[in-house]
């Protein structure tokens, strides 16, 4: 087998993220050499899932200003009393470091996102296993409770609390869909016209631009209630379907209807009463080694621990005949073990490729409302199932594995000795159960995230934890975190560009760069489309020739079936 740098490599891919994994599984097919390296000894990227020993190397990386510009402030933090390894029979207590895989970036994936298709028309669908996500809780404080200014009745809480207790806050479901609103009988009946009025609505908005257009940039709930008539208390609900990471006086119209119709148009595509999925031990990370494993089966070189240390123009160009586009030159590459490879192209992401070997970045073109820069995070380890988080949603419905909770805007201004008028960012909780493969049976991860200042928003996401496991106890003995990592991610672009050596170089237009959208709470369907684009730049074909439609390889449906 020829070496690293005796082979003149077609596409050179840096990282393993879930663009680039996309990517190579995209270009399997192609007949093309392909070299995918990833400085990182693991797969992934910012879609990382980890052990918590890997998790712990993770930290030590990213506090040494070794690991990625994305990621910074990371902390763990795992009490006394549990310090030890026990067995995994034994929820109160954490088991062995790989009984946990845990993501950096979790995401659901809605049944109509184009992800779904591509990965069963692509084949490696077999080797995935994708559950349900069930409830969307909301939650309710005791102020909130005691003014009666809440949509939903108390007993819909999923708190194991006295429901007697009305100076506590409680969770309450989010209406899934019109049958849950007409049975709901807290909401009054003019309340619920307007309710339905709008759910008809937002069904084919885009189809009625003269209801909306002129609010595109109004706040969202002042559209709810100047078109609507629609009552503060059911603009929580709403703004909780679109996952908005900001205020609701910063969340615009524009922003917030597409997210809604995202939401409603995917209940019931797989099944009764859920919208969205989640892959199983570890989500993106999951879906990046399979797309991995397939490109290596089609003749990809994959080198971990290794990536990009600089970049320049070979000195030789290939030969190259007219349709290969004969003006294009190769790069040179320098890896960070000291190989000195050449390619046509080279793609990744801003962490992957150096901005010391390059000079020029072209200006990129901002999508609407893309403006997460900054948040706080934080993974927790439970000793509790909290089973309550999980009903059933419907008759015929599968178990659901994850379910949401949304700290509104309001629910957590009066925290942290902050200005009672100053309202706090939402918080947002992604509960997964034992079935995702996460963490042993008798546990759960929960996973939070705040748009936020550093200590404020750590603040604010260990306060709704302690406030959900008050809500969701099931049992006397108290649910206690057992492990949590607090971490801060940054997002700062959201187009693909090109990146180049020298002004006016010809290779300049070789290096591609993905944009970071790790942050949003929801797989966003750009990511696939700026797959496509860079498919499509690298292959020369026509876009309408079957991006990641492959028939099935001899002998490798059984082999993904046997797979570890």
């Amino acid at each position: 087998m020829e070496s690293l740098e005796d082979t003149t490599w077609d596409v050179l891919i840096a990282g393993t993220g879930l663009q680039q994994s996309l990517l190579a599984l995209a270009l399997s097919r192609s007949g093309k050499k392909i070299l995918h390296v990833d400085r990182n000894t693991y797969y992934g990227g910012a879609h990382a899932a980890f052990s918590l020993q890997e998790a712990q190397d993770w930290v030590n990386t990213i506090n040494s200003h070794d690991g990625s510009s994305s990621f910074a402030d990371a902390t763990i933090e795992q009490p006394t009393k549990v310090s030890g390894i026990a067995s995994s029979s034994d929820p109160t207590t954490l088991s062995f470091s790989r009984a946990y895989s845990l993501s950096l970036s979790p995401q659901v994936i809605y049944t109509r996102s184009t992800l779904l298709p591509h990965l069963v028309s692509s084949k490696i669908y077999r080797q995935l296993d994708f559950q349900a996500v069930g409830s969307w809780w909301i939650y309710v404080s005791g102020d909130a409770r005691a003014s009666g200014a809440s949509a939903q009745d108390s007993s819909e809480t999923s708190s194991g609390r006295s429901q007697g207790d009305k100076q506590a806050g409680c969770l309450r479901r989010v209406p899934n869909g019109r049958e849950d609103v007409f049975a709901d009988k807290s909401i009054d009946l003019k309340s619920k016209r307007s309710l339905m009025k709008f759910l008809k609505f937002v069904g084919d908005y885009e189809d009625q631009p003269e209801n909306w257009k002129s609010q595109t940039s109004s706040p969202f709930p002042e559209f709810l209630s100047t078109r609507f008539g629609l009552p503060a208390a059911l603009h929580g609900p709403l703004l909780a379907l679109t996952l908005t990471p900001n205020k609701p006086q910063d969340t615009t119209t524009g922003f917030a209807l597409p997210r809604i119709a995202r939401h409603l148009r995917s209940i019931g595509v797989f099944g009764p009463g859920f919208a969205s999925v989640v892959a199983k031990w570890g989500g993106g990370s999951e879906i990046a080694q399979v797309a991995c494993r397939a490109a290596a089966v089609g003749g990809a070189v994959y080198v971990l621990g290794n990536g990009i240390q600089s970049i320049d123009r070979a000195r030789e160009s290939l030969d190259r005949t007219q349709e290969a586009e004969e003006s294009k030159e190769l790069v040179e590459v320098i890896l960070t073990r000291g190989e000195k490879v050449r390619t046509n192209w080279i793609i990744g992401g801003d962490d992957d490729i150096p901005l010391s070997s390059t000079s020029t970045l072209h200006p990129p073109t901002p999508s609407d409302d893309s403006q997460q820069h900054d948040q706080r995070r934080s993974i927790s380890v439970v000793s509790s199932s909290l089973s309550s988080l999980f009903p059933v949603l419907a008759e015929g419905a599968p178990p659901p594995a994850a379910s949401v909770v949304i700290f509104p805007s309001e629910s957590l201004s009066e925290t942290l000795g902050k200005n009672p008028s100053d309202v706090s960012p939402p918080v947002h909780i992604l509960a997964h159960s034992s079935d995702t493969g996460e963490c042993p049976s008798g546990q759960c991860v929960l996973y939070a995230s705040v748009t936020a200042s550093a200590d404020y928003g750590y603040g604010l996401l260990d306060i709704a934890i302690k406030r959900l496991l008050d809500c969701a106890e099931e049992k006397e003995q108290p649910t206690e975190v057992l492990w949590s990592m607090h971490y801060q991610q940054q997002s700062q672009r959201s187009t693909l560009v090109y990146r180049q050596q020298q002004p006016g170089s010809k290779s300049s237009e070789n290096v591609l760069v993905f944009p970071s959208l790790a942050l949003d709470l929801a797989f966003d369907d750009i990511i696939l489309e700026q797959v496509r684009g860079a498919w499509q730049k690298i292959t020369a074909v026509d876009p309408e020739s079957g991006f990641m439609v492959f028939e099935d390889r001899h002998g490798f449906e059984t082999d993904a079936n046997n797979g570890d």
